[in-house]
């Protein structure tokens, strides 16, 4: 497994480049495709690479946008990610894009499972996919103690899986690891001693342990302290 490794001088460099590659990958597909998908996370890191992308020059009309993962609440929660999307992402320019859900109005993600991967499935394989990682060394939320965890590490893995792990306080809906690692261009963002070390630590262990693996095959990994 190799990957390449960017060091940047601050955080404020790295969203500003970050966002400028992206937005390269992007035009770069719509030159040969008709449309394009853009996989990100939520959480609080990605924000400030939102905060450029959302007014990058490209046909955001032709651009489908996705989370990576998203925890099952309304978008009315503050835990949701999709609001958070909504927010920093969807906005300016890229409010043109189409955002394809990946919650929809049920009791558990079950209910709603099948719908929602009929909604992705036309957009694959994603053009580019934006990861984080925890210290846990779980991506999106393909934790190392999750439920569905094999099943979502699996070569013939759905497009979604339902996901409850330890520490997780609601249900989670997850692209699987096939998906993600199918991504055409896959970028990974993280900051900090302690994530870069997690980083190292995860060298040679198998994705049950460490899923972050499953997708570093060929990523580029964004660092800055």
């Amino acid at each position: 497994m190799s990957y390449e490794f960017k060091q940047y001088p601050d955080r404020e460099m790295l969203a500003m480049d970050l966002a400028n590659q992206i937005a390269g990958e992007l035009r770069a597909a719509l030159s040969h495709q008709e449309r394009a998908a853009l996989a990100v996370p939520g959480g609080t890191s990605p924000g400030p690479v939102f905060d450029t992308l959302c007014a990058a020059d490209l046909d955001w009309a032709r651009v489908d946008v996705m989370l990576t993962d998203e925890r099952w609440v309304p978008e009315s929660s503050e835990r949701s990610n999709t609001r958070l999307l909504r927010e920093r992402l969807l906005t300016d320019r890229a409010s043109a894009a189409r955002l394809l859900p990946l919650y929809a109005d049920a009791e558990t993600p079950e209910e709603r499972l099948a719908e929602l991967a009929d909604g992705i499935a036309p957009a694959l394989p994603l053009a580019v996919v934006l990861l984080g990682m925890g210290a846990d060394m779980h991506t999106a939320s393909i934790f190392p103690e999750a439920d569905k965890l094999e099943e979502a590490l699996a070569g013939n893995a759905p497009i979604l899986l339902p996901m409850r792990a330890p520490g997780a306080p609601e249900p989670r809906i997850t692209l699987s690891a096939q998906v993600l690692d199918g991504a055409l261009k896959k970028h990974v963002v993280i900051y900090g001693t302690e994530k870069r070390e997690v980083l190292q630590n995860a060298r040679g262990r198998a994705p049950i342990d460490a899923p972050i693996n499953a997708v570093l095959d060929e990523a580029v990994v964004h660092w800055a302290e």
